[in-house]
């Protein structure tokens, strides 16, 4: 990366966040310490953020409720700290608007691959987009930009979607009108990162639908195919 990414890491644990700061810091981030809201939100007012690793517990407001209460007013990818196998904690911290997450105990590698793999596509923009692809797509009125990752709806105005969300519309819109299954998503949009379950597609469909659709209760651009996985429906043109 041409500058080193500012990671914002909530952990109440001292030893877990020293630790994790002394690993982030020797491969080239610029690590902030939080222990709790409060601190988050100081740290956030005074300077950019590229990322934030987000523990679920604790003290004080949880993790669950700041990330949701982050994503009413910021789009700055999260990855959430969840406790071992609790699939549960996964499940909420994705619908709560987390980009990605890690359970506990973790080693410092895999989080910092995680932290780069968040940061790559959150800066897809940074690039132009491949010559093959145009850079400005259209359907039924929508207009996506993949340069600024930006997403118009029909009325001109921005709609704010996280990394993850804007992958996966991304996803869908190179690969119209075709059946997509959830490994085939959860390919294109995480790598198949290790922990990486079919539920989290799921979820992350819902978060879309609920940001594209009129009706996320009765889609009609994201349609589910049972036993098929997902359909995206529009017809799909350079704009």
């Amino acid at each position: 990366m041409s500058k080193q990414p500012h990671i914002l890491v909530v952990e109440d644990d001292r030893e877990i966040s020293a630790l994790v700061a002394r690993y982030l810091r020797t491969n080239e981030c610029r690590v902030s310490l939080a222990a709790n809201g409060r601190e988050l939100e100081r740290l956030l007012d005074g300077g950019k953020v590229d990322l934030i690793v987000l523990d679920l517990m604790l003290p004080g407001e949880d993790g669950l409720s700041l990330c949701k209460r982050l994503r009413t007013h910021s789009q700055v990818p999260i990855i959430m700290l969840t406790a071992k196998s609790d699939e549960v904690d996964r499940i909420l911290g994705l619908e709560m608007g987390a980009d990605d997450y890690i359970p506990k105990p973790f080693n410092p590698r895999e989080l910092l691959a995680r932290i780069r793999a968040v940061l790559r596509r959150a800066n897809g923009g940074a690039t132009e987009p491949a010559a093959s692809g145009a850079r400005m797509l259209t359907f039924l009125g929508w207009h996506v930009d993949r340069l600024l990752r930006e997403v118009r709806n029909p009325a001109g105005a921005r709609v704010a979607l996280t990394d993850a969300e804007f992958g996966l519309l991304q996803a869908f819109c190179d690969r119209p009108q075709r059946v997509l299954s959830r490994d085939q998503l959860l390919e294109l949009t995480q790598g198949r990162t290790a922990a990486a379950f079919e539920r989290s597609v799921d979820i992350l469909v819902s978060r879309l639908r609920r940001k594209i659709e009129s009706d996320p209760q009765d889609p009609n651009i994201i349609k589910t195919v049972r036993s098929g996985g997902y359909l995206f429906t529009p017809a799909v043109e350079p704009a």
